[in-house]
């Protein structure tokens, strides 16, 4: 039986995790007694020991217990759930519905590096288009995004739950440097990144990524057929047309609404997927207007975190991708 260790299992991610494969036969969870968390020989025993590790740890700590795999060890995978190898060439970036090389390239590695929750929306939104020559590499994008409370972690959850007074929505980011930046331009294939606007709302998971386009300022117009709208709903169906966890929901907001997509047939609520590794997809064009918004619809901790974590697991363990999930 494969076993797995969490480094950081009672974080938000790490428990979420941690949720979701306790309830397997498949696989033995390795865990350490509460005060030997925090001590590097006894997590460095953990982490070589196990056929897979899951880091659920900031940035500096995840860098550090990725220094704990021994120099003889070829056995052990490492899933980073934190931005400190999204951009690293040495470790595969997780999301697998990037491309059929991608999902190789994850199988194959020892060191996988899960995507940023907004990431994976605006990427997810993208790539296809540009990869297949309609969205410009030059064009430059608006992204914005509202997420749950729980993607700012326990103090954020704290604050919310605690029954204190507190905003019921906040815009944050305004220094334009968003961590998520570098991951977002690189896996999208843009030349540049977006200028990207995350704000959190008063509930507790859920998300939805947003990114506007001009026809005549974002797109090459030359791989465009008449109906511009559907072109681009059709390359993205057929980007993810084998795609178990993404789903392209039917192309305009009337479609939408007819397929209950839409709270009182109006509202696109960030929450309808919590708990689940799925991603919708939302295309909605104005051919007069010639204007477009394409839009992605997640679980912050579940495609865009835990779920996604445990995805690459499997796959990079060899074992069916969906089992868990």
């Amino acid at each position: 039986m494969r076993t797995v260790f969490i480094d950081g299992e009672a974080g938000t991610t790490g428990l979420q995790v941690r949720g979701r494969l306790e309830k397997r036969d498949d696989l033995q969870l390795l865990t350490l007694p509460e005060s030997q968390r925090k001590d590097a020989s006894a997590r460095a025993q953990a982490i070589n020991a196990a056929d897979a590790v899951i880091l659920c740890l900031p940035d500096a700590a995840a860098i550090e217990a990725a220094s704990l795999v021994a120099p003889d060890n070829g056995h052990t995978v490492l899933i980073d759930a934190s931005t400190a190898h999204r951009t690293n060439p040495d470790w595969a970036y997780g999301f697998p519905e990037l491309s059929a090389e991608q999902r190789v390239k994850i199988s194959a590695s020892k060191r996988i590096a899960n995507p940023g929750c907004y990431a994976t929306g605006f990427i997810a939104l993208t790539y296809p288009l540009v990869a297949t020559g309609i969205l410009s590499r030059t064009a430059a994008l608006v992204a914005s995004a509202v997420s749950g409370y729980s993607g700012g972690g326990k103090s954020l959850i704290e604050v919310f739950e605690s029954g204190a007074a507190h905003e019921p929505w906040g815009a944050y980011g305004f220094s334009l440097g968003h961590k998520h930046l570098p991951e977002m331009r690189l896996f999208s294939g843009l030349e540049r990144p977006p200028i990207f606007l995350p704000a959190v709302g008063a509930f507790a998971q859920g998300m939805v990524v947003s990114v506007p386009i001009h026809y005549d300022r974002d797109l090459e117009l030359r791989a465009l057929g008449g109906n511009v709208g559907a072109t681009i709903h059709q390359a993205l169906s057929n980007h993810y047309a084998s795609a178990g966890f993404v789903t392209v929901m039917p192309l305009g907001e009337a479609a939408w609404k007819e397929a209950g997509a839409l709270e009182r047939g109006t509202f696109l609520r960030p929450d309808s997927l919590n708990d689940t590794n799925y991603l919708q997809i939302f295309v909605s064009c104005n051919e007069k207007l010639r204007t477009c918004v394409i839009a992605a619809r997640l679980d912050n901790l579940g495609k865009g975190a835990s779920g996604a974590a445990v995805q690459n697991l499997n796959i990079a363990l060899g074992l069916d991708e969906t089992t868990g999930l």
